[in-house]
């Protein structure tokens, strides 16, 4: 099959678990809770979204975009791929995992958990949207973008993930949400604040 790539980068992790480490960022074109056109944000399932992932480049197939990740590997340690988007697992698949893998990535996702996941992922972060049901309720981190007034966070805190984590929603009450996340943890703390460093840092 073919993929439609966003963009592909080199960076580092801003947050959770994996954070200050060097990643080649593949984000897929496209996601299953909002067109990413601001016309239809209104009657979008998420409506905060802040990433932009319309258009892109079309690679013919898992080799070829194999081959475009480890071209853009900075070089040298151990590499280390992050999917996301939109939603990757709309694209991303076991023929694409397995080839980056021959190239000696680790592989890791960043998707919202409403679809099942391709086998032979390392590391999995599910961010869940309040309307949308969870499909996918195990994996490395759950990253919850703080506040969503409909999620349940303490059902979401039983769920088999090695790490909870709160992110304030940013925006013009991004403080707010901050202050309000920190209390939220400090009185639940099953949960961690997760900060975005990468905006702190200036990168991508």
């Amino acid at each position: 099959m073919s993929y439609v790539v966003k963009e592909l980068f080199a960076t580092l992790q801003g947050e959770g678990g994996q954070s200050g480490r060097v990643a080649v960022f593949c984000r897929f074109a496209g996601c299953n809770l909002w067109s990413g056109r601001e016309a239809d944000r209104a009657a979008a399932v998420c409506r905060f979204c802040d990433t932009e992932f319309v258009g892109g480049t079309r690679h013919a197939d898992a080799e070829s975009l194999a081959d475009a990740i480890a071209a853009t590997w900075p070089g040298g340690g151990r590499r280390f791929v992050v999917f996301t988007g939109g939603e990757p697992m709309l694209q991303l698949d076991a023929p694409l995992l397995r080839a980056v893998a021959a190239r000696g990535f680790q592989t890791a996702i960043e998707t919202n958990g409403t679809l099942p996941l391709a086998p032979g992922l390392d590391w999995v972060c599910v961010s869940p949207k309040a309307g949308a049901p969870l499909a996918v309720t195990a994996g490395s981190e759950l990253k919850v973008v703080f506040p969503q007034p409909a999620l349940d966070l303490e059902a979401l805190a039983t769920l088999d993930f090695t790490h909870h984590w709160l992110s304030p929603m940013d925006g013009p009450d991004q403080a707010a949400n901050a202050a309000a996340a920190f209390d939220y943890c400090m009185t639940h703390p099953a949960w961690r604040l997760n900060i975005q460093a990468h905006k702190i840092w200036g990168i991508r």
